[in-house]
């Protein structure tokens, strides 16, 4: 017997979590460790509890329920995402793989089904990392990717710790880290992108993620009047500024790294931006990304070479001052084959349209990946708009992913 989700009732969970922190536009603004992530977190493990699961809050405040196995020696088959969202978020980014993972677990209560196998549902704290950085925070703290005291004395804007925030919330755990460990990870998401919509594919087959590297640029030459300086003459931080971004965005477009390679300027700040004033300093961000590690290696160097190009003068016929620096790096991700082809195998016997696809974003299965085997299940989100109020996903598309989830999940518990 194929044992099915209750799409409705996933939809509804949804719903109702997304009236926590609704904004006008139709999303949501839930930043972590706010008052509403607070309430978010209660209305969840308040299904969590009634879905049976044994509730443990860790010291960096990640949430994990726990459904009891035949075999309580085996590590659980875990699944989960987060619910704090963006400033201007929308209502299923992260938050429709907890509930599809609560779907699971409901499901599962609904027909009787008791795994050899524990299943658990993790909410990880802090993904966003709008409000606290390091990005991801729960899920790095979980995985070792750093120490829980720098998540602890992570401060916002405000000057306001994490340690204290989560105390402020009532999610400052006890419990230590690793309390809870599995045996291999699935997580559902948004695409976030635009692929599997343009293509009419229901469920995306994720095979890992793209490798990272972010860098803060500064481009020097001279403030000057704008009118009297002579054009030949001058030192335009931002005329040389803007051959350095184009650089960025060339790169990853040359077939040496297409279709996988990714180029962005992100943020851009002229100095000291006075209408009448040849623009002296310009700071911007550059972002790189591909699936190859190699291959990333060679967009850096080709940045690089571009860089020190421009700095003597090679690119504009005026040397300015360049300066680079490396602010964060990950690197490729490839996800556990087995567990990938099990999802893949999932999305075949039920039906749904599907296809490989790598994640250039971000997710708490990216730190997972570093101890157990996991994947993730992708499905499309409306013309791949994401991190956005009107983010918006189809009820069915929903059904589908998390159906896939519940195969694959059953799979690896038997």
């Amino acid at each position: 017997m194929t044992v099915s989700i209750n799409g409705d009732r996933l939809w509804r969970s949804l719903m109702d979590l997304a009236r926590i922190g609704a904004t006008p536009k139709g999303g949501n603004c839930r930043l972590a460790l706010s008052a509403l992530d607070g309430q978010g977190r209660d209305l969840v493990v308040g299904w969590m509890r009634e879905a049976g699961l044994d509730i443990t809050v860790d010291q960096v405040g990640n949430i994990f329920g726990v459904r009891a196995g035949r075999d309580p020696s085996r590590r659980p088959v875990m699944t989960g995402s987060h619910i704090d969202t963006q400033p201007t978020g929308g209502r299923f980014d992260g938050c429709y793989g907890v509930m599809a993972g609560l779907e699971v677990m409901r499901t599962l209560n609904d027909h009787g089904i008791q795994t050899e196998a524990p299943l658990a549902l993790a909410i990880w704290t802090n993904e966003e990392g709008t409000r606290f950085v390091p990005v991801m925070m729960g899920s790095g703290v979980h995985c070792g990717v750093f120490p829980l005291e720098t998540a602890l004395s992570a401060t916002d804007v405000d000057g306001l710790a994490v340690r204290d925030e989560l105390a402020a919330i009532g999610y400052a755990g006890s419990a230590p880290i690793g309390t809870v460990q599995a045996a291999c990870y699935l997580e559902a998401h948004i695409e976030q992108g635009p692929i599997l919509e343009a293509e009419q594919t229901v469920v995306g087959v994720v095979t890992g993620s793209l490798g990272l590297r972010w860098y803060d640029v500064s481009v020097t030459g001279m403030e000057a009047h704008a009118g009297p300086t002579p054009m030949a003459m001058r030192r335009d931080a931002l005329y040389a500024a803007t051959h350095l971004m184009q650089a960025v965005v060339d790169i990853a477009n040359d077939p040496a790294f297409a279709p996988l390679g990714r180029g962005t300027v992100g943020v851009v700040n002229v100095h000291p931006a006075s209408r009448n004033v040849i623009p002296g300093r310009v700071d911007f961000t550059v972002d790189l990304r591909h699936e190859d590690a190699s291959l990333l290696e060679r967009m850096e160097q080709r940045f690089r070479a571009a860089a020190a190009a421009l700095a003597a003068g090679e690119t504009t016929g005026t040397p300015v001052e360049v300066r680079i620096a490396d602010v964060q790096q990950f690197p490729p991700t490839p996800f556990d084959r087995t567990l990938v082809e099990r999802v893949r195998s999932e999305a075949a016997a039920r039906g749904s349209t599907h296809r490989d696809i790598v994640t250039g974003a971000g997710h708490d299965a990216v730190y997972m990946a570093r101890r157990v085997p996991t994947a993730m299940i992708f499905v499309p989100c409306k013309d791949g708009i994401s991190h956005n109020e009107v983010e918006d996903a189809d009820p069915r598309h929903l059904e589908a992913g998390a159906n896939v989830l519940l195969g694959a999940m059953l799979s690896q518990a038997a």
